[in-house]
């Protein structure tokens, strides 16, 4: 990291900006506006599987949110293999299971596109398999008989947010239950020098791209797009210093980011609504590179 730091820049961790603005401390949302693309889901620049592509199919319909009684009916899953850009009552059947289990697909609309696939990976790693965007038999059996989320902190408030970073995934418990399980990007651990303007004049700025582990709890927030020096970060919900959860147009499989917790863009939408401030953010883990 020594090797990085050159005369005038500004050593920082995380992606957002370190202090609130006056509008965003009161957790009032931003007056940015939101570019036509705020409802891509954000699955592009990652690989799933042989065939998989970058995925920007938009979100056209509003968020189903996830139920907080657990699934114990049994179920049958359809068994038949699906691959990105499928169609068809197949897909319905599996986007309603995911909804059903925590997970956020999307609409049930019988289309598999990007949306659909973020949470089946979140899905899939939770159960053991390798993210894929085929849906075959281990993925339908395990939707016949699913896994719970490892619980990363025992003794934890029973509503706090746990972030694994091996497992690449976040978890929202509301009132001891499972709300919301999600497939993330975390810090890339690649140190970085970028040079921006930034407040009225042209700055660099170096960091470390890590995402520290440790107890934390959720500060203020920004509405919309917010602004900071190393991009642009949708619904940001800060807890650690600059690090915070937010949407992004890019959540790849492998750690990416700056040091923020990325997630698609669906879950951004609703993930305010859920999380509160003064929440218990709980980060664990550790990403293991193949």
């Amino acid at each position: 990291m020594a090797a990085l730091l050159t005369a005038g820049a500004v050593v920082l961790t995380g992606c957002g900006a370190q202090t609130a603005s006056p509008a965003a401390s009161t957790g009032t949302p931003g007056t940015a506006s939101t570019p036509g693309t705020a409802s891509t889901p954000g699955t592009a620049g990652a690989k799933a599987g042989p065939a998989a592509a970058p995925v920007t199919s938009p979100v056209t319909s509003p968020v189903t949110s996830p139920v907080t009684s657990p699934v114990t009916a049994p179920v049958a899953a359809p068994r038949k293999t699906l691959k990105l850009g499928a169609k068809g009552t197949s897909v319905t059947w599996l986007q309603r299971r995911l909804t059903a289990l925590g997970y956020l697909p999307g609409k049930a609309d019988g289309r598999y596109g990007g949306t659909t696939l973020a949470a089946v990976w979140a899905f899939q790693k939770v159960n053991g398999i390798t993210p894929t965007s085929t849906i075959a038999r281990r993925t339908w059996e395990a939707l016949e008989r699913p896994k719970t989320p490892k619980v990363l902190v025992g003794n934890g408030k029973p509503t706090r947010a746990e972030v694994n970073l091996t497992k690449q995934i976040m978890v929202l418990y509301v009132g001891g239950q499972v709300r919301l399980i999600t497939h993330i990007s975390s810090g890339s651990g690649v140190p970085y020098c970028e040079t921006t303007a930034w407040q009225g004049k042209e700055q660099r700025f170096c960091g470390s791209a890590r995402t520290p582990t440790g107890d934390y709890r959720t500060t203020w927030r920004a509405g919309g797009w917010h602004k900071s020096y190393l991009g642009q970060l949708y619904n940001p919900i800060f807890f650690n210093g600059g690090i915070a959860f937010h949407g992004a147009l890019s959540v790849p499989l492998s750690p990416a980011s700056h040091g923020c917790v990325r997630m698609p863009m669906n879950v951004a939408e609703v993930l305010p609504g859920l999380l509160g401030k003064g929440v218990p953010v709980h980060v664990r883990g550790a990403f293991r590179r193949a």
